[in-house]
């Protein structure tokens, strides 16, 4: 059931979303840092903390899914190079972001990321550092295997075994503990270079009692480490060196290849521009005008926008008139005539004529406060964890008090204080499913990969597992479930007219005149491209152009004489308020072109009506079949729109479509969005400007590549191939990704499922630990690259 209202309210704030935005006050700044290393909730909430220990800042606000962090400070006690150096510790690296004002960074999502990363270099010179480190641990097991292996095993196979290999070799035996020196160095390297971003991250899980994965691949790491060197120290070669270099290599590398995966996901979206402007054509009084910044102008002030230009803030017409494209940001489907006193947007386009406009009250544009509306919805506290770190969690706690207990165990017992230690570090080594910090990131990586492939760009490693419980999703119409692209749909008049009509809309500021002119107007021979409007023609100027003796713009429509023959084109109002006649039949035609959601152009001579021009954008191809499937999944169908009732009649009477809520605008899509979060989880499908809060809001958003970079920024997954179908792909593949989760955590614990019978009847090997590493790993790996949707 449609409704006009757009006003739907609903008090209180989206779980996990920041109450308050503090202002900066008195001399207070506000300034936005980029910060790289930031991966999760954990580190928002380290660095948050951080931040808020410097003395003169008041507010932080960090954001892991853009890696930016808001700070709100006093420039008189704090700087913001101190801010940088406080904010560059334990790995992570902050710089100023460039651009933006006080309440917004320009580019606040992923879309921009890619360029900003290329030119600093900092994505390449730790992917360099930890493929060194893991190349450099690679070479450093061969020797390892060749001389250790053979030694290790001896136990179980006899001295014999034991020549055998060193005959072989022709390095006797007792060479192996010969290195052990060497690897106790060379490990520690490679545990420090390596595995530093293991480390860093479970410190800060440590220091914010948050356990994640990253704690759990360390213990044993560590683990290992320390009891390879005790045991060293004690002359014994039961030393797990090859296992801290291995595990952590493995680990660190699927943890880049899963930023490498989303570095290129992010690559598809760099066709995507923001609609944000920085800079205005200040207008004078003497006519001349002067480019500032655009905060730099002031209330009351006049400003020259060209045709084609973006309106740089909100402000009233001045002078004239002209036509702009507002859908940017109120979401309308049709280009809106402006007259003199008419308020105007910024961000919006000029699309005919020229505009002069004055300043209004506050000097910030509907583009500025939308991208505020995204960041303070970004920003906020995501509350959803990886399944592996919720994990961790409850087995981190268990494993380090059963390695407790075993060391006091094993003091008991009388064994001395160095095989005690040694005993609750087995515990933490063979206790700890380091897999799962292995197995995440894998996860993680081929599925975006596999997205990708199929034209689907996800931007968080949670969205797979929020789409699946998914209750209500929600469609914008204009530009989602339809093309957005005005087009001449219906012609039925006589063709000399049409030939008229077109000449007659190259002049003119009507919304529908460039589909019309595209559709029926033909190249002219070269000559005077000007237009009586002050514009140039741009080539497809019509053989009657120049037969054009008298020319009026109104409101809803123009008027002209042609040949002598006086032409009127515009809506039904126009006709009637000019007292031209109306057949019954064009009546009805454009009746029922409006209830279809189109755009009615009535066309006449001579002061009587003589066809319907429709013009419209159509639904997509695929917009049935699309509402189809999600309803066929019991999800329930909302579609949003700023257009009137009238032109959501064909969604309102679709079997799968539940409700339809026309007239609504940026804000009330917003308040829709939170109103209908009540009855569940709620994705949002849309693909402006104007739809970022809405995609922000909702607990996931989808974006069609046709949109906006702010859309593609606010939203989690970003369609960029356009194509509608590819929705209901998405959520098959979220079904495909959680079986292959749940496989990858089952294999994650094969070891763990070998190496603890082993140490609880006293059999633990290094070589067998190794083995079942390695089993872990290849397993991993293997499942992890097939095809998701062909299993």
């Amino acid at each position: 059931m449609a409704s006009t209202d757009g006003t739907i309210h609903e008090s209180g704030t989206k779980a996990g979303e920041r109450e308050a935005d503090p202002r900066p006050t008195g001399t207070e700044e506000r300034a936005f840092f980029q910060v790289d290393g930031m991966h999760c909730a954990t580190c928002e909430a380290f660095l948050e903390s951080i931040a808020e220990g410097c003395e003169g800042v008041t507010d932080a606000a960090a954001s892991y899914v853009t890696e930016t962090i808001r700070i709100t400070y006093d420039p008189d006690r704090v700087s913001k190079g101190t801010l940088c150096d406080t904010l560059s510790t334990l790995g992570y690296s902050a710089t100023p972001r460039a651009g933006g004002s006080d309440d917004a960074p320009t580019i606040i999502g992923q879309s921009r990321r890619s360029d900003e990363l290329n030119e600093r270099g900092i994505d390449e010179v730790l992917g360099f550092r930890y493929a060194v480190g893991v190349i450099f641990g690679t070479f450093m097991l061969l020797p390892y295997a060749v001389l250790l292996y053979p030694a290790q095993l001896s136990s179980f196979f006899g001295e014999g075994t034991l020549d055998m290999f060193a005959s072989a070799s022709g390095i006797g035996g007792g060479d192996g503990l010969l290195i052990l020196p060497l690897f106790l160095v060379l490990t520690g390297v490679v545990l420090l270079f390596t595995g530093l971003p293991l480390l860093q991250g479970a410190y800060v899980s440590l220091k914010m009692r948050q356990p994640n994965t990253d704690l759990l691949v360390a213990l044993p790491i560590v683990s290992a480490y320390v009891y390879s060197t005790i045991a060293f120290l004690l002359g014994r070669i039961d030393v797990f060196y090859d296992l801290t270099i291995v595990v952590a290599a493995s680990v660190v590398a699927a943890i880049f290849y899963e930023s490498l995966s989303k570095q290129r996901a992010m690559d598809r979206l760099t066709n995507l521009t923001i609609s944000h402007v920085t800079e205005a054509r200040r207008y004078g009084a003497d006519g001349t005008t002067t480019m500032v910044d655009v905060h730099g102008l002031e209330p009351g002030e006049r400003v020259l926008v060209r045709e084609g230009e973006r309106i740089p803030v909100d402000g009233v017409l001045a002078e004239g008139e002209c036509t702009v494209d507002e859908a940017i940001v109120t979401g309308e489907s049709l280009p809106v005539s402006k007259q003199a006193g008419d308020e105007v947007v910024g961000g919006a386009v000029v699309t005919n004529g020229a505009a002069v406009l004055t300043v209004s009250d506050e000097t910030t544009s509907s583009i500025d406060r939308l991208i505020t509306s995204v960041w303070n919805l970004q920003s906020g506290d995501h509350g959803v964890q990886r399944q592996a770190d919720r994990l961790a969690s409850v087995i981190i706690p268990a494993v380090v008090g059963g390695a407790v207990l075993a060391g006091l165990g094993s003091l008991l017992v009388g064994t001395g204080i160095p095989v005690a230690v040694l005993t609750a570090l087995v515990v933490l080594l063979v206790g700890c499913p380091w897999a799962l910090g292995l197995a995440t990131p894998l996860s993680v990586a081929t599925s975006i990969e596999q997205a990708v492939e199929r034209g689907i760009v996800i931007f968080d490693e949670t969205v797979f597992e929020r789409l699946r419980n998914v209750d209500v999703v929600v469609f914008d119409k204009t530009g989602t479930l339809t093309t957005g692209q005005m087009d001449v749909l219906e012609a039925d008049a006589p063709s000399d007219l049409l030939a008229i009509v077109a000449a007659l809309e190259q002049r003119a500021s009507h919304p529908a005149a460039d589909a019309i002119v595209n559709t029926f107007a033909q190249r002219n021979q070269e000559g005077d491209r000007s237009r009586a409007d002050g514009g140039v023609a741009d080539g497809s100027d019509h053989e009657h152009a120049e037969d054009i003796t008298e020319f009026t713009s109104h409101a809803t429509g123009v008027e002209g004489v042609v040949e002598d023959t006086r032409v009127l084109v515009g809506n039904l109002d126009l006709f009637a308020e000019l007292g031209w006649s109306v057949s019954e039949q064009i009546e009805t035609r454009a009746a029922e072109a409006r209830t279809a959601g189109h755009l009615p152009v009535v066309v006449g001579r001579d002061g009587r009506a003589e066809g319907v021009i429709v013009v419209g954008d159509e639904p997509r191809p695929s917009w049935d079949d699309t509402l189809t499937q999600l309803s066929d999944r019991d999800i329930e169908i909302i579609v949003l729109t700023g257009d009137d009732e009238a032109a959501t009649d064909f969604l309102d009477s679709h079997p799968a479509v539940d409700h339809v809520f026309a007239g609504v605008p940026p804000a009330g899509k917003t308040a829709t969005i939170r109103r209908l979060q009540s009855r569940g989880q709620v994705t949002m499908v849309g693909d402006g400007t104007n739809d970022a809060p809405a995609l922000a809001t909702a607990d996931l958003g989808i974006s069609l590549g046709g949109g906006t970079a702010l859309a593609s920024d606010a939203a989690d997954i970003s369609i960029v191939d356009d194509d509608l179908a590819a929705v209901g792909t998405t959520f098959d593949l979220a079904d495909a990704a959680r079986r292959r989760v749940k496989q990858n955590n089952g294999l994650a614990l094969l070891y763990n499922g070998v190496t603890m019978p082993l140490a609880a009847t006293g059999l633990l090997n290094p070589v067998f630990a190794m083995g079942a590493v390695v089993a872990t790993g290849g397993l991993l790996a293997a499942n992890s690259f097939r095809d998701l949707l062909h299993e």
